[in-house]
């Protein structure tokens, strides 16, 4: 059987005091013992232990309900504290049918602790906006939410005044969001990536060619703009995406000299992932590569001594691969296991979409990739493996009208195959 995560805190990083609240750990060690449930339904013929899980599941809910009462909470703390209970849960399991019942009045907590609460609650905010699209799944409930999420998103994110740390988690939520939940008209698409490209560009040389000297937190800022945006391309028609090259390409080569490793890595990774795409369109010849190249072999060479070790060595191995793919096409790939299964990262496409689960998901995303129906279309996987009986029987039937209801997943499907094409129209 698979194992259960380790940990009852299940990966969710403690940044803040309230992250530990007692509540928070309580849903998590729940989640924990009960998120892979082989391990309690192994003795599927006994009498009792399906009532167990009945039980857990059903204490987890009331849980989870309190949490969502406390996203009410006058007090800043027990919302903030709320919202990292949820983030861990979401992170951890599937909750498709609690969260279709709910989902409104999640949304609006969500939207309310996006305008009036601090930063850090912001942040925490835009995370569980994230999680809560990945668990609806992208079916026209996803594509509702975001209709009246995205506009605060973008707001808090292009907002100068607006805290840092809000504002990076806003960006990546706005590409996973829309990346998931956006409607079949592009109009949703568009406007998120030119709000993200108003963040980012922030870092492109002026016109005498200078870089601008960044602000503090602002490389991290730009870098989750950035990937949030890389991450949108992939849905663009052809004609769009041979703009954004000749518009983008040059810029972004120049920001390879950022004095940030971070955002020098981002930007690598995002000139690969657009000579990828544009590669694909077989009209696409990537002109001035020497001088490309040339860059990106220093940066894979780096030795330079006032830069941090650690720094120096991950931004060789990225480069590497970089400059290993510009002059050769040649992808670095990966397998990612889970359970029993397995996925390839073969392309830097792929990679940005994994990465880009990974980063709102945190460790739940093996346990996402295994279950949710959502991660397992846009890997290819098919259908969740059912190992055991018992398990189909307790556990995954509830799910099953969910799996292959296939209007759930028409707005994410369509736009990943015949939308590229129409959207061409459109954009």
């Amino acid at each position: 059987p698979p194992h259960p995560p380790a940990g009852g805190r299940n990966g969710v990083k403690g940044e803040s005091g309230a992250s530990d609240d007692d509540l928070a750990s309580d849903v998590l060690s729940h989640y924990s013992s009960a998120s892979e449930s082989a391990s309690v339904l192994e003795e599927g013929t006994g009498g009792g232990e399906p009532v167990d899980d009945q039980t857990a599941q059903e204490e987890t809910e009331d849980k989870l309900k309190q949490c969502i009462d406390n996203l009410m909470d006058k007090s800043a703390k027990t919302r903030l504290a709320a919202l990292e209970s949820l983030r861990g849960a979401f992170s951890s399991r599937l909750l498709y049918d609690f969260l279709m019942e709910r989902r409104l009045t999640i949304s609006d907590c969500l939207e309310r602790s996006l305008r009036k609460g601090g930063g850090e609650e912001q942040a925490a905010a835009a995370t569980v906006c994230a999680q809560l699209c990945v668990q609806l799944g992208g079916g026209d409930e996803g594509e509702e939410g975001f209709k009246i999420l995205r506009p605060v998103l973008s707001t808090i994110m292009i907002d100068n005044g607006a805290s840092v740390v809000a504002r990076q988690s806003c960006a990546r939520a706005l590409g996973m969001c829309c990346y998931v939940s956006a409607a079949e008209d592009g109009e949703d698409l568009v406007k998120s990536m030119s709000h993200l490209e108003s963040v980012f560009t922030a870092s492109y040389p002026n016109r005498e060619g200078a870089l601008p000297i960044p602000k503090a937190g602002a490389s991290g800022l730009h870098s989750a703009a950035l990937h949030a945006w890389a991450l949108l391309v992939t849905l663009c028609p052809a004609s769009r995406l041979t703009m954004l090259l000749d518009l983008h390409l040059p810029k972004l080569q120049a920001c390879l000299e950022s004095s940030d490793v971070n955002y020098r890595i981002a930007v690598g990774e995002t000139i690969a992932l657009l000579v990828e795409l544009a590669r694909d369109l077989d009209r696409f010849e990537l002109e001035d590569s020497d001088t490309l190249c040339e860059c990106l072999k220093g940066l894979a060479t780096d030795g330079n001594k006032h830069r941090a070790k650690n720094d120096r060595r991950k931004q060789r191995s990225i480069f590497r691969e970089v400059l290993h793919y510009i002059e050769n096409e040649d992808f670095t790939e990966e397998k990612i296991r889970f359970g029993v299964e397995g996925i390839y990262i073969d392309s830097w496409m792929r990679r940005r979409v994994y990465d880009a689960f990974k980063e709102v998901l945190e460790s739940g995303v093996r346990h996402h990739l295994q279950f949710n129906p959502l991660l397992r279309d846009i890997f290819g996987l098919g259908a969740p493996l059912i190992l055991d009986a018992s398990i189909k029987a307790s556990k995954i039937s509830r799910f099953e009208k969910h799996l292959f209801n296939s209007a759930a997943f028409k707005a994410r499907t369509k736009i990943r195959n015949k939308v590229r094409d129409k959207r061409a129209d459109v954009m």
